[in-house]
């Protein structure tokens, strides 16, 4: 059996031991200039049961992973060669990880709930959800999170949840909400948990990777990347390289399946990218009109050299939907100055309003129906090659300027990087305020 490595296990152990130290004052005495006015949060402490120990069956689900690897440097992986300081081979189910070790130096903590803004459950959701999706409980799966609602209720400062209901506490799941919707009335159940199906956690903010299109208690948050900077002087490295690279090729599709003989838009995709060989590039001012990476069987999963490299070289990055609207692939995109291309609102512009407001797109990405391209025969190229070249290089600076919105930066950062929000923070702030509206509106009831 593989275990976690000793470190990894004995950091986490001492940092959820610290927690308790942590919040033990509130942050401004520490630093008196601090502004953490409707800001506090406070740090559940939960039994070991939903976190900690949760990462010590690392390789006890073979149809889903043995994600041992990927639990060292608090959640953020390995890094992609040994003088790496700003990127991992980051697994995005490991979100629950980075965001609590986050948590933890957030700046505005506080021991007395009745001091807090929110309260913050550090229960690692997706990863106890796997003894359901691929584990011994697979047909149980109603039952996942009723111990931690019976915890958070009964066993621990039962006045903490009365207070609002729950109304005030928030989670992160990193997962889509699709897989945590699944009826508690089903028999035999289907692949997914009934935790946002049940009625004890409706009151509770969940942050997903992808949110149901009409949500009540969860919200999107980006997936994360594997470029996690310590410092702004990597990220400003960073950002000029993005903004030097020369774009050899018009557009790039990053991704593995459609290879069906039914109609679907990766499909399609595919096709006219092997296709677009034998269209001349002459006088467009790219080597290349497509540039296709095969990521089949997982193989760009931990691996971000692979795609990187041709997404730096790329004006743009289509970004069809999957098995889910939504990919780590956009969040990739953006971080490599490369203009997304969407086919579906879901996989974006209705999910990320926190960290992508709704009310940009265009300034920063290109949408094409897949119904038009899948049905009518509309060439992606076409609608590419028709947008001036000085409207490509607006959209790609605008592209660059959300790198520090969307990145996950590496815990104990400087002072200089902690200046710009990246997308914690703004998951943060948008959580708060969310709360903060809810107990409004149950207040005016």
């Amino acid at each position: 059996m593989t275990m976690p490595p000793p470190l990894l296990t004995a950091t986490f152990l001492l940092l959820f031991l610290l927690t308790t130290i942590t919040t033990t004052t509130t942050s401004q005495e520490s630093d008196p200039e601090l502004d953490c006015t409707n800001k506090w949060i406070h740090i559940r402490r939960l039994p070991l049961q939903f976190n900690l120990d949760l990462l010590l069956n690392c390789s006890q689900y073979p149809l889903f992973d043995n994600f041992c690897n990927y639990l060292t440097n608090d959640g953020l992986g390995q890094k992609t060669h040994n003088n790496s300081h700003s990127w991992y081979r980051t697994d995005p189910f490991m979100l629950e990880l980075i965001f609590h070790r986050r948590m933890l130096e957030y700046p505005c903590l506080t021991s007395d709930p009745n001091l807090a803004n929110a309260i913050y459950i550090p229960y690692f959701a997706g990863i106890d959800s796997l003894k359901y999706l691929y584990g011994p409980q697979v047909n149980s799966s109603f039952l996942h999170g009723l111990d931690l609602y019976h915890y958070l209720v009964h066993m621990d400062t039962p006045s903490m949840w009365q207070k609002h209901f729950g109304h005030d506490h928030f989670l992160v799941i990193a997962r889509s909400a699709w897989d945590f919707i699944q009826p508690l009335s089903n028999d035999p159940p289907i692949f997914g948990t009934s935790f946002l199906e049940l009625p004890e956690f409706y009151n509770v903010t969940a942050l997903t990777f992808e949110a149901r299109a009409y949500p009540w208690q969860e919200r999107a948050i980006p997936y994360p990347t594997s470029f996690h900077p310590p410092n702004l002087a990597f990220l400003e490295s960073w950002v000029n390289r993005v903004r030097k690279s020369r774009r050899n090729a018009l557009m790039l599709f990053a991704a593995g399946g459609g290879i069906s003989a039914n109609p679907n838009i990766r499909r399609s995709i595919r096709l006219e990218c092997e296709n677009s060989t034998s269209i001349s590039a002459n006088g467009t001012g790219y080597d290349k009109l497509c540039e296709f990476v095969d990521c089949s069987n997982g193989v760009c999963e931990h691996d971000p050299i692979r795609f990187m490299k041709p997404m730096l070289q790329a004006s743009f990055c289509l970004q069809p939907p999957g098995d889910t609207p939504t990919r780590r692939s956009t969040f990739d995109g953006i971080i490599a100055g490369c203009i997304p291309v969407f086919f579906e609102e879901l996989t974006a512009k209705k999910q990320y309003g926190w960290h992508l407001p709704e009310e940009k797109y265009e300034e920063f990405s290109v949408f094409v129906p897949k119904e038009d391209v899948v049905f009518k025969g509309l060439r992606i190229l076409d609608v590419l090659m028709s947008i001036p070249r000085s409207e490509v290089r607006r959209m790609r600076e605008n592209v660059i300027e959300l790198i520090p919105r969307i990145m996950y930066r590496n815990h104990g950062n400087s002072l200089g990087l902690r200046s710009k929000k990246d997308a914690f923070d703004i998951a943060v702030e948008g959580t708060l305020q969310r709360i903060k509206s809810r107990i409004e509106e149950l207040a005016a009831q």
